[in-house]
């Protein structure tokens, strides 16, 4: 059975500077504003996120750029999330889960293992997102490895892989 996320968004990797993206990651950095008084301060360099050594997505609904999300690498076997946000009209609709499971997809086929991500505490619906799909406590790292309100999480990409030749289950709607 399709969510209606599914039904309804379309995921599209364009480049980290392409104007859409840039608008999408604007939209992340008022969130911060408003949740942390301050933007994200963490560098990033939009080379980081075009295959093979990233990507960055956007989810669109009917044609508008509903959500985005990214990943980079960040060490050998680890990629790094970045940058899921859901436009506030579009949330509550699977858009996240959507953008995750496609950044997870995207980052085992490019051969990490891993991803980790930083998250605070003021985003409490993100928090319990990533602990729904698995995501566990790692140490800090970057500029945000100290602060007292950062959340430092990661998962491993293998636990949930199928084993070669393993068919995956099909759903079918009614």
């Amino acid at each position: 059975m399709c969510t209606s996320a599914e039904q309804a968004a379309a995921l599209r990797a364009l480049p980290y500077d392409h104007p859409v993206a840039q608008y999408l990651v604007e939209q992340v950095q008022q969130e911060y504003v408003q949740r942390y008084g301050g933007r994200d301060g963490a560098v990033v360099d939009p080379a980081e996120f075009l295959p093979p050594r990233g990507i960055f997505l956007v989810a669109e609904v009917a044609g508008v750029a509903a959500g985005c999300g990214a990943w980079r690498a960040h060490g050998p076997g680890t990629a790094e999330i970045k940058r899921v946000y859901v436009e506030p009209g579009f949330r509550r609709r699977g858009l996240a889960q959507l953008l995750m499971a496609e950044l997870e997809r995207t980052a085992l086929e490019a051969g990490y293992r891993s991803v980790v991500l930083n998250s605070g505490g003021r985003q409490p619906e993100a928090l319990a997102l990533y602990a729904q799909l698995g995501y566990r406590h790692v140490s800090g790292y970057g500029i945000y490895a100290d602060a007292p309100d950062a959340r430092f999480l990661g998962k491993d990409l293998l636990a949930g892989a199928r084993a070669p030749g393993q068919e995956e289950e099909r759903r079918w709607g009614s």
